[in-house]
């Protein structure tokens, strides 16, 4: 009878050999996955404050007219299995009342009680907006950008990436929302094109942080959404953790004698959202030491993080916020 790998051996310290191309690339990510360090915000810190966890970024609270957090679940007033969390976008399972409750928490937690949020109808776009006074809906956007104090930006997430931009010579910020459509469609590039348009922005003076989103190490997608990524980024096999896209001859038939089409490849890949989104910033002309990138998965954190992923129609909203005190 054949052995199989499974990858829970790895964590229990055994040791088997693969008997087929496909067993090798689940002993490969087994491994990846049990040498990651345990999860948490590299460098980043974790601030508790009237109940709520918030997740910062070092460099930015060393500018004392800048506002930021990324959110975690932690307190609030809405009821998730039976305690209470920070959920801060409308769903079906949760009242409005609890998430206008939570937002005015988490204002209150990030000292911007007196700021405008600027909420936004994200819709999976390159749709970047230029903010100059609060609106009174909900902008059609997932990134807009500011110089104007006293307005907060914010981006709602589950699993996509957060990402947060500061100019600090020239004040002005920015709040992008970038899931794997996003990405492919190049959103933080051109944030970061609309700052250098509207602001003067140079590339060079922004810093930006890539806050908590579903890792390389949970993101499932098809080997057709590879194919998308190769299309548009020449160092996409760096994004995934064996990179395909569904054209590659079939080898397997050959390393286990079985017939072709008995033992297809694997069908999916994983893709690392942070790794790309980091990289497309670098393309822009941001320098590498200016983005900050937590390793926290939205995944694998379920005590802290909401994940769509994982928990589906019933997840909650986490929101990144920035903003220019008045």
């Amino acid at each position: 009878m054949r052995l199989r790998f499974k990858p829970k051996d790895i964590y229990n310290g055994k040791r088997m050999a693969p008997t087929t191309l496909q067993d090798a690339v689940l002993q490969k990510r087994a491994q990846r996955a049990a040498a990651r360090p345990a999860p948490g915000p590299h460098n980043w810190l974790q601030r508790r404050v009237q109940g709520l966890q918030i997740v910062e970024v070092p460099a930015f609270r060393k500018l004392p007219w800048l506002v930021h957090g990324f959110s975690t679940r932690t307190g609030g007033r809405s009821s998730f299995g039976g305690t209470n969390v920070l959920n801060l976008g409308f769903t079906d399972w949760d009242s409005r009342r609890n998430v206008l409750e939570n937002r005015q928490l988490l204002q209150q937690a990030l000292r911007a009680e007196k700021f405008s949020l600027v909420a936004l109808k994200q819709i999976h776009s390159d749709l970047v907006r230029l903010i100059t006074t609060a609106p009174e809906h909900p902008v059609c956007a997932d990134a807009v950008v500011t110089d104007r104090p006293g307005l907060l930006l914010g981006v709602q997430t589950a699993d996509c990436v957060p990402i947060l931009l500061v100019d600090a010579k020239k004040r002005a910020v920015a709040a992008i929302h970038a899931g794997w459509r996003g990405t492919l469609r190049r959103i933080a590039e051109k944030a970061v094109g609309e700052m250098r348009m509207h602001f003067g922005s140079k590339p060079g003076d922004i810093l930006a942080a890539i806050g908590p989103a579903i890792g390389g190490c949970c993101y499932e997608v098809g080997v057709d959404i590879a194919a998308n990524f190769l299309s548009q980024f020449a160092d996409a096999p760096e994004f995934f953790d064996e990179f395909r896209t569904g054209d590659e001859p079939n080898p397997i038939q050959w390393l286990n004698q079985m017939p072709p089409g008995h033992q297809p490849p694997p069908k999916n890949v994983f893709l690392d959202l942070h790794k790309a989104n980091a990289s497309q910033l670098r393309n822009a002309g941001l320098l590498a030491r200016n983005i900050l990138v937590s390793n926290l998965c939205t995944a694998c954190r379920p005590d802290l993080l909401f994940s769509y992923r994982r928990e589906g129609a019933i997840s909650g909203r986490l929101l990144a916020c920035i903003g220019i005190r008045p």
